[in-house]
C-alpha cells in the first residue's frame, strides 16, 4: 500500500501548500457522485469564513459523527467541480489497510483557521 517517497522539495515549496484547520459544520449525502462521497461546509474561522467540500469517506466515516470534528484542508488549490458540487478545498485523509479513507485532524482542539507547520 505504500508509496515510493516523492521528489524532494524545499521548505519554501512546502509553504506554498496552504493547510489549515477548520470544524466540519454541516455534512450531507453526496447522491450525485461517481463515487460515494459526502458533502462538507466546513468553518475556518472568521478570517477565512466557511468552504464546502466533496470527500470521499463514507466507508470510514458516518454522517451523523461528522458535525463537530476539526480536519485539515488544503485551501489553496483551485475549485474543482464535481457533478453539480463545487469543492472549494481538498479535506486531508490519510488510507487505511484496506483503501478507505479516515480523516486526519488535530488530536485536540485548536483554533478554526490555524495553519498546519
Amino acid at each position: 500500500m505504500s508509496e515510493a517517497i516523492a521528489d524532494r522539495i524545499t521548505f519554501d515549496d512546502f509553504l506554498k501548500v496552504d493547510i489549515r484547520v477548520g470544524t466540519i459544520i454541516e455534512a450531507r449525502t453526496f447522491p450525485e457522485a461517481r463515487k460515494p462521497a459526502f458533502q462538507l461546509v466546513i468553518d475556518f474561522g472568521p478570517e477565512i469564513g466557511t468552504r464546502k467540500s466533496s470527500a470521499q469517506i463514507t466507508r470510514r466515516h458516518a454522517l451523523d459523527e461528522l458535525v463537530g470534528r476539526q480536519v485539515l484542508a488544503v485551501l489553496n488549490f483551485p475549485p474543482r467541480q464535481i457533478g453539480p458540487f463545487m469543492s472549494q478545498v481538498l479535506t486531508l485523509g490519510l488510507a487505511d489497510a484496506d483503501g478507505n479513507v479516515v480523516l486526519i485532524g488535530p488530536a485536540h482542539a485548536v483554533p478554526n483557521g490555524g495553519r498546519m507547520y
